[in-house]
């Protein structure tokens, strides 16, 4: 009996420190597991981020060269003179149609004539003369500019009056 009686007051006695040790271990385990979720959580968000961005940088590659045929169509557009009306009527609609695909992607027009010039939104070529603008304001667009969604995909190139 006496062995039973030792082994009981030794428990007794390392069973408190011995709950507190693990208790202690599973609350560090336990902030671990949250850090390591919450790091897990991060990389998830970052590599997603990155996957649009990517995605993004690679629609940009395509569409720059588009915006490039779309200028190419309003400079046919406005040369065509004694064209018969049916080819006119065919650029107009083609014009329309990759207008339409590039809207549907979220890109539009940057309207700028009349408004104030703009840096971030225009690129000066040059000045003019203008009765029309007051100065400061763009009184010509020699190129037209593009938005995607809030970011400026290209420039207005404008002449600005002086």
């Amino acid at each position: 009996m006496e062995a039973t009686d030792e082994n009981k007051n030794r428990t007794t006695g390392e069973a408190p420190a011995e709950i507190e040790r693990l208790k202690e271990e599973l609350r560090r385990e336990h902030e671990m597991y949250l850090r390591a979720l919450a790091d897990f959580d991060n990389y998830r968000r970052r590599v997603e981020r990155e996957r649009l961005n990517t995605v993004r940088s690679g629609k940009r590659e395509i569409v720059l060269p588009l915006l490039d045929v779309l200028d190419g169509f309003d400079l046919a557009l406005a040369h065509m003179g004694d064209a018969p009306a049916s080819v006119t009527e065919g650029l107009e609609a083609l014009r329309r149609k990759l207008l339409g695909l590039l809207e549907a992607q979220g890109i539009s027009p940057i309207v700028s004539l009349g408004e104030t010039f703009n840096p971030e939104l225009h690129d000066a070529v040059g000045t003019v003369e203008s009765e029309t603008f007051e100065s400061g304001a763009v009184a010509e667009e020699v190129q037209r500019g593009y938005r995607w969604g809030d970011d400026v995909l290209r420039p207005t190139r404008v002449r600005v009056a002086r």
